[in-house]
């Protein structure tokens, strides 16, 4: 059954963004650097989405509180080197020009930095195409429903009315504990079969799905 969402909020790493590889990459490093266990791939990517530094405790669980300064400054090192590997996918940019030509609001919901937004959002093939965004360092990180609340507070839509699309199960909890409907995307951190448990409307397994399913059902 079609289903009007009038704000379609959109996790950024993992969902937009093919950067998965990189920062799990990143964690590993910066766990290594100040004499940490590193963390698996898979341990790695789980923690993607959280806020900076619940990531990287729960990443590194034997890196004691007062080396977690440094464990968030090295990480952040390891990311500069490689921040401009990562690529939007192929197919976002004309999902999105569609999405907006439809009259949608679009909206960023992410454990990324206020600051590191910013930067991505100023590029050119991103400039204007947001209508609003979050970040887990100016509001409550995932699966915390507030961002999604401020982000609905902010545009006066109600719950029913917003979707939220993410590639990990912090995103499709934050959903469900807003009261929001989700869409998973099982090209990013984690794997889909931990989708189920929270009922999204739809896994996608690549852009072009997303996209196709969203013209067609949203």
């Amino acid at each position: 059954m079609t289903r009007r969402f009038d704000l379609i909020a959109f996790d950024w790493d993992g969902t937009l963004f093919d950067s998965t590889a990189i920062i799990v990459r990143c964690i590993q490093e910066a766990v290594r650097d100040v004499g940490g266990t590193v963390p698996g791939d898979k341990e790695a990517a789980y923690v993607i989405g959280m806020g900076l530094m619940q990531a990287l405790a729960h990443a590194a669980p034997d890196v004691p509180p007062e080396k977690y300064p440094e464990l968030g400054n090295r990480y952040r090192y390891h990311y500069v080197q490689h921040q401009n590997d990562i690529s939007l996918f192929d197919g976002v940019l004309p999902l999105l020009d569609d999405l907006r030509a439809r009259g949608h609001l679009l909206a960023v919901a992410t454990g990324k930095s206020r600051r590191g937004l910013d930067e991505a959002l100023h590029t050119v093939q991103l400039r204007g195409v947001f209508d609003g965004s979050r970040t887990a360092d100016q509001t409550a990180g995932k699966p915390h429903p507030l961002m999604l609340h401020e982000l609905m507070a902010e545009f006066d839509v109600p719950p029913e009315r917003l979707l939220m699309i993410g590639d990990t199960t912090h995103d499709l909890q934050m959903a469900v504990n807003a009261g929001c409907a989700s869409v998973g995307v099982s090209y990013g951190a984690h794997e889909p079969g931990a989708f189920h448990a929270f009922n999204p409307l739809f896994v996608a397994h690549s852009v072009r799905e997303l996209h196709d399913w969203l013209l067609r059902e949203a």
